[in-house]
């Protein structure tokens, strides 16, 4: 890759795994994964695709067959424009599911993606993951490839967190919901693997970032989005009325007086959008009420009783609102709207003399308030968020504490009340957002960012070493099986006796692996002494080794690649202070692997040993294996890791390896496609997290006898 961004144009790979994402009429407000992040990723790739130094921009996402959605979600590749596509990519069920049930599947949408990017002409310059779950995804893309990541978080989860807490919901509620955990588990990694962090407001960074322990500011950038300014204007004298035609016509059906300025709230039904406390407010108050509309725009429904929970609460809570303080004919609430009609049904709102209205808990940043601003729109919005930034850049209304409803009261009766402030807030609107969120704008300042990424980062090579020949080894062998050494391959005699025979009988069929922590020198003692065959491929020291049964030879490419950030001696400082971790004796140590004794009574938590790796930047991966064992090693290297690389060079399908565990230091290779069996042994617990991944077998066998027993259960040879 060039060293100079503008001698060769950029291959960009946006990654927002979540969400109905279409490039035409998109469903936002259909649930609460169809909100801003969707339009963004859409936007931002047909924004990008535009620059002259930009070749080709690929939106992946998750892949939807389910007939309760549109056909299009299934469509496995669509145009955003001339080299610039939505592709999609299979992530568990076909069907349509939250994203907190996603989890459990990004692990094959991983191997998927990194396939699909194998078979394209080159691999690309920049990955960007959008939100947690593809965060999870690029870094171990990145990791896997040596691509540098950026990533745009939209909504972060220790956010989320206190804020349902301060809503009154406990934290069993918030995990079995939201699956907390494991969201703010994955942008803690994100964020310390990431190498930009884009975000779209000072907020973000200050507020939002800083709760994580990976806060590093420097390393984070803020480039506002942009907005469509050719569908986004104002009101152009002489076509009003043509407008919106449908969603105007519904409006007397709710309002006594529908000529009245209009106060609209355009969002999703999701609690967090805090629509309840604004209705609440308005019903409070009988000047507004006389002054204005109440226009809710809250997704599209047939029956409040067939949408989901969240938002059939929310929607359901708005009825009963109304029929409190008697507000018919004073809110409209219609059911319906298309994509098409938004920016006109802002243009009816500026006719209005109206206001728009964002009461969220906190607004990531609020792309809404933008399309209103450039409509001619006054804003009312939440201080928590975004829109501080805009209301500061556009001076076009007013902040307000989403939580006081008097506070709301106040602000749109200032704007409504005061008809040359609301003139003011009009004309600065429809004038700063195109000085300051065009999406050409945006796309200039996003492309000068990454500039210092492209200059510093170098891929792994896709070719192999020059010191192996695929014919030595691979020949036409199309399956694999690799398995772990302590307790699962070895813990019985007459079973390891058994699957030696197996490998002898069918070694023309496969390529055997072995994936071990051990050492080499170890290992090969090990095989010596219970009569092990020589593998064709072997992974040592967790991952960090990997040698080829052509007079062992080292892959040397893969040693250059996991050396990127390692900090042993850093590392090593940090650890040995703790209590309860003693150095395990130099045999036991390797260049890539820093090993102790791991004494669960008296040393700190895993939990707490990520927190301070996170807090001091170093990007490694522990593993505690056997509950005693905790291994280091660079965050590019693990058996999982080396296992993939290991079988892309040899050119063998993930769904065509077996591979096999028994404890912690294992798990990562049976994530995702490969053919995953988890051996009977006492140490197996460490694998519990693996119940709910799509293709892993847990046998009953111990041992070996397990790994004869998915070789059976997975007909091995024939699949």
């Amino acid at each position: 890759m060039s060293n100079n961004i503008n001698s060769k144009p950029l291959y960009i790979v946006l990654i927002s795994v979540h969400g109905l994402i279409r490039g035409q009429n998109l469903e936002l407000g259909k649930d609460a994964d169809t909100g801003g992040q969707t339009k963004y990723v859409v936007e931002l790739a047909k924004a990008l695709i535009k620059q002259p130094n930009v070749e080709r921009v690929d939106l992946v996402t998750r892949r939807i067959i389910d007939n309760s959605v549109s056909a299009d979600y299934g469509i496995e590749t669509e145009s955003l424009g001339e080299n610039a596509q939505i592709i999609r990519i299979e992530a568990g069920p076909e069907e349509y599911i939250r994203k907190e049930e996603l989890w459990a599947h990004l692990d094959g949408f991983t191997d998927r993606l990194i396939t699909y990017l194998h078979n394209q002409p080159r691999l690309p310059d920049i990955l960007h993951s959008h939100y947690a779950d593809a965060g999870y995804v690029g870094v171990h893309l990145s990791n896997l490839t040596g691509l540098p990541l950026i990533h745009t978080g939209h909504s972060l989860g220790r956010d989320k967190y206190r804020r349902l807490l301060s809503l009154g919901m406990s934290t069993d509620q918030i995990e079995q919901r939201y699956n907390m955990l494991r969201r703010i588990g994955a942008e803690e990694d994100t964020l310390n693997n990431a190498d930009l962090v884009i975000t779209s407001t000072r907020n973000e960074i200050e507020d939002q970032y800083e709760l994580y322990d990976c806060y590093t500011p420097e390393k984070m950038a803020i480039v506002p989005p942009g907005t469509d300014l050719e569908q986004f204007h104002p009101p152009t004298l002489g076509n009003e009325s043509d407008e919106a035609i449908d969603f105007k016509e519904t409006l007397p059906k709710f309002l006594v007086y529908p000529d009245k300025p209009m106060i609209l709230a355009l969002s999703r039904p999701d609690e967090r959008k805090n629509i309840i406390t604004l209705l609440e407010a308005y019903g409070r108050s009988p000047r507004l009420q006389e002054l204005a509309n109440l226009v809710i725009v809250a997704g599209n429904r047939e029956d409040i009783r067939e949408l989901n929970e969240g938002a059939q609460n929310v929607l359901t809570e708005l009825l009963l609102v109304i029929d409190a303080h008697n507000l018919y004919g004073h809110v409209a609430l219609p059911k319906h709207h298309t994509s098409s009609e938004v920016a006109a049904i802002y243009r009816l709102v500026a006719l209005s003399k109206g206001v728009f209205v964002n009461p969220a808990l906190t607004e990531p940043f609020g792309l809404t308030l933008l399309e209103a601003a450039a409509s001619g729109v006054p804003l009312v919005a939440t201080e928590n968020g975004g829109p501080v930034d805009i209301i500061e850049n556009c001076q076009n209304g007013l902040l307000v504490d989403p939580l006081n409803e008097q506070a709301i009261v106040d602000a749109l009766l200032q704007l409504l009340e005061n008809p040359e402030f609301w003139q003011t807030s009009s004309e600065n609107g429809i004038k700063n957002v195109a000085q300051f969120y065009s999406w050409d704008a945006h796309a200039k300042s996003y492309l000068n960012k990454v500039k210092s990424l492209l200059l510093s980062q170098k891929p792994l090579s896709n070719t192999l070493p020059k010191a192996v020949l695929p014919s030595k080894i691979g020949g036409y062998r199309e399956r694999a099986i690799f398995t772990a050494l302590d307790n699962t391959l070895l813990g019985d005699d007459e079973a390891l006796h058994q699957f030696v025979q197996v490998i002898r009988q069918h070694h023309k069929k496969f390529i055997f692996g072995i994936a071990t922590g051990r050492r080499l020198n170890t290992a090969l003692k090990i095989f010596k002494t219970h009569g092990i065959p020589i593998p064709d491929i072997l992974i040592t020291s967790l991952g960090t080794e990997i040698y080829y049964n052509t007079g062992l030879t080292a892959d040397i490419s893969w040693t250059h690649h996991i050396d990127h950030g390692w900090t042993p001696q850093a590392l090593r400082r940090l650890i040995d202070a703790l209590p309860g971790l003693k150095i395990q004796p130099k045999s036991e140590q390797s260049r890539f692997k820093i090993s102790y004794y791991y004494d669960q009574t008296v040393a700190p938590s895993m939990e707490e040993i990520l927190t301070l790796l996170r807090q001091q930047e170093l990007s490694v991966q522990p593993t505690l294996s056997f509950g005693q064992y905790l291994d280091f090693v660079p965050a590019r290297a693990s058996k999982g890791q080396a296992l993939r690389y290991v079988a892309r060079q040899w050119n063998i399908p993930l769904e065509r390896v077996l591979v096999t565990g028994g404890s912690g230091g294992d798990e990562d290779m049976l994530r995702g496609n490969t053919l995953g069996v988890v051996v009977a042994n006492r140490h197996s617990e460490e694998l519990g997290g693996l119940n709910d991944v799509e293709q892993v077998y847990f046998a009953e066998g111990a041992h070996a006898w397990g790994i004869l027993e998915a070789i059976e259960h997975y007909d091995f040879f024939n699949c």
